[in-house]
């Protein structure tokens, strides 16, 4: 793929849904589980990308994010969005169905969660077989971002969705402050 992020003020790339959602490699016609789904920052691309046969399910815990969500669907005309408030802390949590779903997306999620191997592991009980996840969350050095400490290293990414059976297959770039690694359920 040709280079193609995005600059910002300082010179550095910065976190480009946009770009991103070209790396994951959906098609027309997918469902798309969106773990921690916040404002729709992929929820909106992910959507475009599966079109009108496919569906993008969006979770969060904060019921009012949906709001922000549904404004920006309305406005370029998605109608392809569920929303779930819920938990992924939790073994169905996401309230989705056993091998439902053909991606997973956990976006600066896992860095908030309590039981990070968990939402893996909900991520692999929802995915079909030979489904994908990719998982972006913050680079350990970045100046922005939540507190160092709280930060989850790809290593340990990268160990956690092995250990839940997941497969790994590449990295991508998601910017300078963040990292971008994608997985095959096996």
């Amino acid at each position: 793929m040709e280079q193609d992020n995005i600059l910002n003020k300082n010179g550095k790339s910065f976190l480009e849904p946009e770009l991103i959602v070209r790396y994951f490699g959906l098609e027309k016609g997918d469902y798309v589980a969106d773990f921690g789904a916040g404002h729709g920052y992929f929820t909106i691309p992910m959507a475009r990308a599966v079109g009108g046969d496919g569906k993008v399910y969006a979770l969060d815990i904060q019921k009012s994010v949906f709001d922000i969500i549904r404004d920006r669907a309305k406005l370029e005309h998605l109608l392809n969005i569920e929303f779930i408030w819920t938990d992924i802390d939790f073994l169905k949590g996401s309230k989705l169905k056993d091998k439902f779903v053909d991606f997973v997306l956990i976006a600066n999620t896992l860095f908030q969660s309590e039981h990070q191997e968990t939402v893996l592991q909900e991520a692999y009980r929802v995915l079909r077989e030979k489904g994908r996840m990719a998982i972006i969350e913050w680079v350990e050095l970045s100046d922005l971002g939540p507190v160092k400490n709280s930060r989850v290293k790809k290593e340990k990414a990268r160990k956690f969705a092995e250990n839940s059976g997941f497969e790994f297959d590449r990295e991508f770039s998601a910017g300078n402050y963040h990292y971008g690694l994608l997985f095959i359920k096996k």
